[in-house]
């Protein structure tokens, strides 16, 4: 067997002099051991709840499998460290004070199954904020209060997610067009959010199973009633008739044919009246002037001589 070579004394020497030099100490997330007021044990399980921790936990070893960081006051998600944890399948960060999460957040999380960010304060769901987590099977992102908006393909790449809870957000508008495509999607909970009842939600009443809480909260006359039994009833409202802004195009529509139009006519006759002029113009130019013509009245006629005949006599 032929063995690797082996670093010489000389570059060890080197290496270790640049880091002395550019003070440069080894990354934590390099590093073998276990974070401060956390537990590891044999099965690569990471145990930091409830440490009063503000900042992502360092020192983790790099086969952790399971990453359990809840009830701490943790304000981000460093995409530098986490990264790191390739061999990740459980995080759970949830009761924290994490305000958003990045594209890059979760970028080499390939084998992530299961990622809890639920009572945060998330606002909003970038669309590949979710991509690179290929192999996540459960996302649950409850009891986020300013959490209004996510993005409609949040989810088109997570072909293996199976459940997701957005429940007890502030949600009042869902576009489910990335959930209908994911083969393996079983359960979605949609509870407690601000749902509108509404033409921009029509799709989400059709296809949402029948809860005891998934309610409407909008427009008043329909606050109250559950999503799943409004889907008909809206899709014949959203089609059947013109609504206010449909009404307001087409009065836009006509104002605009209208001017258009009256220019057209104006320019029309502008150039009617115009043509008609030059046209008038050309003729008195080609007619020959009266005065310029002979003056055949009879004070002015020329004088005409009898001629005599043959016999020499005078023709009158």
């Amino acid at each position: 067997m032929r063995l690797a070579p082996q670093p010489s004394a000389q570059s060890l020497r080197l290496i270790i002099l640049l880091i002395l030099v550019m003070g440069v100490a080894p990354s934590p997330a390099l590093t073998v051991g276990c974070p401060a007021r956390c537990v590891c044990d044999d099965q690569l399980v990471v145990q930091c709840a409830g440490q009063h921790l503000t900042a992502f936990p360092t020192d983790l070893p790099l086969a952790t499998r399971q990453l359990i960081i809840s009830n701490n006051r943790i304000v981000e998600l460093p995409p530098l460290q986490l990264n790191y944890l390739s061999d990740l399948v459980y995080l759970d960060c949830s009761n924290n004070s994490l305000t958003e999460i990045s594209m890059s957040t979760f970028g080499n999380l390939g084998k992530l199954a299961y990622l809890d960010l639920s009572f945060n304060t998330l606002t909003r769901i970038e669309d590949r904020t979710f991509g690179p987590l290929s192999s996540l099977v459960m996302l649950r992102m409850t009891d986020n209060p300013g959490l209004s908006d996510i993005h409609s393909d949040a989810f088109a790449k997570n072909s293996a997610l199976q459940v997701l809870d957005v429940s007890r957000n502030n949600l009042s508008v869902l576009n489910i067009s990335s959930l209908i495509a994911l083969p393996t999607l079983r359960s979605v909970g949609l509870s407690g959010n601000s749902w509108s009842c509404d033409c921009d939600n029509e799709d989400l009443c059709l296809w949402v199973h029948i809860e005891g809480q998934t309610v409407c909260r909008g427009p008043p006359n329909l606050q109250g009633q559950r999503l799943g039994e409004l889907g008909l009833q809206l899709r014949s409202q959203c089609h059947q008739g013109l609504g206010s802004w449909d009404y307001l195009f087409f009065l836009a529509i006509g104002f605009v044919i209208f001017a258009a139009g009256t220019v057209s006519a104006w320019a029309i006759g502008v150039v009617m009246v115009l043509y008609e002029r030059y046209v008038k113009k050309k003729s008195e130019q080609m007619d020959p002037d009266d005065e310029s013509l002979p003056n055949l009245s009879a004070n002015n006629s020329p004088s005409i001589r009898p001629l005599p005949d043959s016999h020499g006599k005078i023709l009158a």
